[in-house]
């Protein structure tokens, strides 16, 4: 049996999503968990008092199995330099498996900072993992073992589902379905409240109805396992008011034209962020 210091996580960054993964990971019984965050929320600091993590303002100068990096990008591209002692290995100890979970900030660049030796694995998760409904794409560097990439996965199912990408391009696809995704169907919501407005009903009743209707029909996506065109289509009937909605939303410059462009303008953002 492997000794707990060998399975011990380092989490860096303990904001919302880190935060999430920290919940998780307490509930699998992962650990130990060191946490490096210089502003700790309530919540972060109780579970320091009860002893669930160790947290610390800066980074400890000892190795770890596991470091997942939670920091915003811009703070990681400036930054990740000072992340290089514990990806690297010393004394015959091996240096931690490197977890990024920043967007836009390539492998290339966190092998810059890190070392050719470095384990690289960046992940991008999604806000629904904050209640444990997320899912998370995965792309393993050049030198990530099966070992490394079985590790991620269950670091990462802390959030919700996984899924592994073939190549590092597919994480800036991931970013702009998933990973931005939660802010469309956010959007779908304010537009049928909206639209429920137009038509006579109260802002309390039309928001009301478009949550509902939005946070009800993701529940039933998730639990059937029939298609989202065969759900859709088994609540259309053949002249009925849905199909005359749907005409309006499946024309040609309709909704589907419209996801498209807006996928790919996230997509291409993506890239310029690196």
């Amino acid at each position: 049996m492997p000794k707990a210091r060998d399975k011990e996580v380092i989490l860096v960054g303990a904001g919302r999503m880190g935060g999430a993964l920290l919940k998780g990971w307490i509930a699998q019984g992962i650990g130990p968990i060191t946490v490096v965050e210089p502003k700790p929320s309530a919540e972060i600091k109780a579970l320091a008092k009860k002893k669930k993590i160790t947290l610390l303002a800066a980074l400890p100068a000892k190795k770890f199995s596991a470091c997942v990096v939670a920091i915003k990008p811009q703070i990681l591209k400036d930054g990740a330099g000072t992340l290089a002692d514990i990806a690297n290995s010393s004394s015959g100890k091996e240096g931690a498996l490197m977890i990024s979970i920043a967007a836009g900030t390539d492998t290339k660049r966190l092998v810059a900072a890190w070392g050719a030796k470095a384990r690289i694995i960046r992940a991008m998760p999604n806000t629904p993992g904050a209640i444990g409904q997320g899912i998370t794409g995965l792309y393993a560097a050049k030198g990530a073992t099966p070992a490394d990439r079985k590790r991620a996965t269950l670091l990462l199912a802390a959030l919700g589902e996984t899924l592994w990408v073939k190549t590092e391009a597919l994480i800036d696809s991931v970013t702009a379905v998933s990973g931005s995704g939660p802010a469309y169907l956010f959007l779908m919501a304010e537009a049928l409240t909206e639209a429920g407005i137009a038509e006579g009903l109260s802002k309390a009743d039309a928001e009301k109805l478009a949550r509902a209707t939005v946070s009800g029909a993701g529940a039933l996506l998730d639990t059937d396992k029939s298609s989202a065109a065969a759900l859709r289509q088994a609540v259309t009937s053949p002249g009925g008011t849905t199909e005359a909605a749907l005409k309006v939303l499946m024309a040609d410059e309709g909704l589907v034209a419209l996801m498209k462009r807006a996928v790919s303008a996230a997509r291409k953002r993506a890239v310029e962020l690196r």
